[in-house]
């Protein structure tokens, strides 16, 4: 493999597309151990999507010669600071994007960025004494919080902002 920022790009994109293949397919099989499967490749595709970021991010900054071009986490390179020591268009992009918490990068970076959260129970209400001591509840489980759907969405988007920056970066 050559060893130009943009070939882990690439290869972050691809591996994510990959990890969304084996999602669906776990997500749909009968099998009793689906759902681990499926919230396995869930948690891959959310690790490849963050790569291919970062990889961008890397390219970005190797690009302009930017002091911190080889940061091992997109918080580190989408930073004001790192935006005032090598201003480039495409970095301040990223940056608006991750800043605005309704955007595709910013729901994925949170995302990614829950995957090292601890597991939390969900918060009950205090319980009023008049009510019925007897509960109904129900064993299905709560939709996860990402999608298949929303995620390929993401990949599409990410793909479309690297041909568009790199076509910007290119010399002439």
């Amino acid at each position: 493999m050559a060893h130009e920022l943009y070939t882990r790009t690439n290869q972050k994109i691809f591996f994510a597309g990959l990890s969304l293949e084996s999602w669906k397919k776990a997500a749909t099989s009968p099998a009793l151990v689906n759902p681990a499967l499926a919230q396995a490749e869930r948690e891959a595709t959310l690790f490849h999507l963050y790569g291919a970021v970062l990889g961008l991010c890397h390219e970005i900054a190797g690009y302009y010669r930017a002091p911190n071009a080889g940061a091992p986490r997109v918080d580190l390179l989408l930073t004001r600071e790192a935006f005032e020591a090598s201003p480039s268009p495409e970095l301040a992009e990223l940056l608006e994007l991750a800043g605005q918490s309704e955007t595709w990068l910013a729901r994925l970076l949170a995302a990614h960025a829950a995957l090292f959260q601890p597991p939390r129970a969900p918060a009950k209400v205090k319980t009023d004494p008049s009510l019925p001591l007897i509960e109904a509840v129900t064993l299905e489980q709560d939709e996860p919080p990402l999608t298949h759907d929303e995620a390929e969405a993401w990949r599409q988007q990410l793909k479309q902002l690297v041909l568009r920056f790199r076509e910007s970066m290119t010399e002439w």
